[in-house]
């Protein structure tokens, strides 16, 4: 039975930067010391990843736009060295491609045939994030126009 396609865009965004702060300890209390001090600095954060714990201890990923990042880290190094989070990270070659339309995350299918098409394209996903609306790959900022090619590709969808 063929189904309606439920992709009607395809989303990218080449400002990203991702801050990872490694080995946070896993108890209340800590997302929020993390990231009310951004927001009180009007640093917007975007896509949030907590790991699963390991030994009490997680990893907290997070994007920025590349102009807070600086901002950002000064904001974040502090409250890491203050919870004894041993690293934090950053990296700026990243971008967001994302496949948008309602009711795809209650669909079968989609994610895979994102994930197909990004394989296909030589394309390393580096992180993955969902909503009802929208499904999200960071991947390296190089192979945005790749990704978005081959994302229209898959969905069926015109090219702009």
């Amino acid at each position: 039975m063929e189904q309606r396609n439920k992709v009607r865009g395809i989303a990218q965004d080449a400002d990203v930067a991702r801050i990872t702060v490694r080995g946070v300890p896993d108890r209340p209390g800590i997302a929020a010391a993390l990231f009310e001090p951004l927001g009180e600095r009007g640093i917007s954060v975007d896509t949030i990843v907590q790991n699963a714990s390991v030994e009490r201890l997680t990893d907290m990923t997070f994007t920025v736009s590349r102009s807070d990042l600086n901002r950002a880290l000064e904001l974040v190094r502090p409250v890491a060295a203050e919870i004894e989070a041993p690293e934090v990270m950053a990296d700026t070659h990243l971008a967001k491609v994302s496949i948008v339309g309602a009711g795809m995350t209650s669909a079968a299918g989609y994610a895979g045939r994102m994930f197909r098409a990004l394989f296909e394209a030589g394309i390393n996903i580096e992180l993955i994030t969902t909503s009802e609306i929208r499904i999200t790959c960071l991947i390296d900022e190089k192979e945005m126009p790749d990704a978005v090619r081959a994302l229209h590709r898959a969905f069926e969808l015109e090219e702009a």
